[in-house]
């Protein structure tokens, strides 16, 4: 082995000892209490070790195949990493590119009339109920490991689009333009990279003011999920076409080693973190009695996307609460909305931000799926057993879990009209005497045709091929 041979060899071996040392402080987030993770059982315990490989299987993805010049568009969250109290209901796709260039996403949707507020189609496939692009500049939620990113200024959006918004030719294909800025004459779709801002970098004045978005992210929002799919979407950096990458080489393999370490590392701690000082899930943190930011089996008041629910979707509304329910009670949830959305959705999830398993369980509900009573409120009954009522949310039998509605608007509403949530234990025998006399009875062949359609939706959000 040549002199130079063996040194890259030293180097190499190096990063990947810095990498399982990371991934070391990494699983110490799971059992070691200064990491602050949630207090459990044998169970919740099992389910911290799936999470902590959910965060290696998406920094494999992220540290070693990602190129702004030649982006693509991967899965920030799917079954195999969810995390961050995820929606159940979404793909999470992002891309990174150079926000000083021009870059190109495409897609085809199948009907899309719901887009532009008419009723859906009554039969055929159709295009998710919501689809939103958002352009940032400033690191992925949780990566640094500390709610210090969480600072003012150091994340700026620079621009979105959202479905009620995208332009679609008559074959259901659309085009985006992600640039600096709209080229004259050009009247397409177009998001701006780039965004000067009102003060400099909190962290590193040199960035001063002008500021350009290093990731396109969004989301596919799904409603039927029998006759919904997924929108397909292609995204190249104009200028690149027919170009390749230099070849791989000792210094990225290195980098993208102890980066992939790092992303784990800094996932793990900061959501634990977030739960624990943000949220406030297992108590005030300076030991007071007053309220938490997540109540016990209540909702906190309707926020929209901001510093306390850790970003979150731009065009979101949120509320949250944490159900804590034994096996003879169960929680009764009601919500009104003044203003239709473009989008609603509840869902429940771990304590590790893990959402329940909405394939093989009713753990989640969105507004195409649930059904309301006659006075307009939506009404469910989460539950570790099926009470017979269309909008049970199944808690899988965790004891413990994070209540999660969205509320999706183009437009928000004025605050008097946004919706209003609460919520009241009751025990399991009374949950019949306490709903409408409207609701109906559901048989255990109709739940198992719901999960049925339920398991062949989320294999086909997901497929590989």
């Amino acid at each position: 082995m040549s002199e130079g041979a063996s040194e890259t060899r030293a180097e190499l071996r190096a990063a990947w000892d810095d990498l399982i040392a990371e991934l070391e402080q990494a699983r110490d987030a799971i059992d070691v209490p200064e990491t602050m993770p949630p207090p459990g059982g044998e169970r919740l315990l099992a389910e911290g070790y799936r999470y902590l490989m959910g965060f290696v299987h998406s920094a494999v993805e992220r540290a070693f195949h990602e190129d702004p010049r030649f982006p693509t568009f991967r899965h920030a969250l799917q079954i195999v990493n969810k995390a961050t109290i995820d929606n159940a209901d979404a793909i999470y796709f992002m891309a990174p590119i150079d926000g000083r260039e021009s870059t190109i996403v495409r897609g085809r949707v199948e009907d899309h009339r719901h887009w532009r507020g008419d009723a859906p189609a009554p039969t055929g496939r159709k295009a998710p109920q919501y689809l939103i692009f958002e352009l940032s500049d400033g690191c992925i939620a949780g990566d640094s490991g500390s709610l210090a990113e969480l600072r003012p200024g150091l994340k700026v959006q620079t621009g979105r689009i959202d479905s009620t918004e995208i332009a679609v030719a008559p074959d259901g294909s659309f085009e985006i333009l992600l640039a600096p800025e709209r080229p004259t004459a050009y009247e397409g779709n177009f998001v701006s990279t780039y965004r000067r801002t009102s003060r400099p970098h909190p962290v590193d004045p040199e960035i001063g003011f002008d500021r350009y978005a290093c990731w396109v992210s969004g989301r596919q929002l799904f409603y039927d999920w029998e006759r919904e799919d997924p929108v397909p979407l292609t995204i190249r950096q104009v200028g690149a076409e027919g170009e390749h990458p230099p070849p791989y080489d000792p210094a990225r393999a290195g980098a993208a080693l102890r980066h992939c370490g790092a992303l784990v590392r800094g996932q793990m701690r900061f959501w634990n973190e977030f739960y624990t000082v943000l949220l406030e899930v297992y108590g005030k943190r300076d030991g007071s009695e007053g309220e938490r930011f997540m109540p016990r089996n209540a909702f906190n008041r309707v926020n929209a996307a901001s510093r306390e629910t850790g970003g979150g979707q731009s065009t979101n509304l949120y509320a949250g609460g944490i159900f804590e329910l034994e096996p003879d009670e169960a929680l009764i949830v009601e919500a009104r909305t003044p203003v239709p959305a473009q989008y609603v959705g509840f869902h429940l999830a771990s304590l590790w931000g893990e959402s329940l398993d909405f394939a093989n369980h009713q753990s989640s509900l969105n507004g195409f799926q649930a059904e309301a009573d006659d006075d307009g409120t939506m009404r469910y009954v989460v539950a570790h057993r099926d009470p017979g009522v269309p909008n049970w949310l199944d808690t899988t039998n965790h004891r413990e879990g994070f209540l999660t509605p969205r509320w999706s608007y183009s437009q928000t509403p004025a605050p008097e009209d946004w919706p209003s949530i609460e919520a009241r234990v009751v025990p399991f025998a009374a949950i019949r005497g306490l709903l409408p006399d409207g609701v109906r009875n559901v048989s255990a062949q109709e739940r198992r045709d719901r999960i049925r359609v339920r398991q062949e939706h989320v294999q086909r959000r997901y497929r590989v091929f």
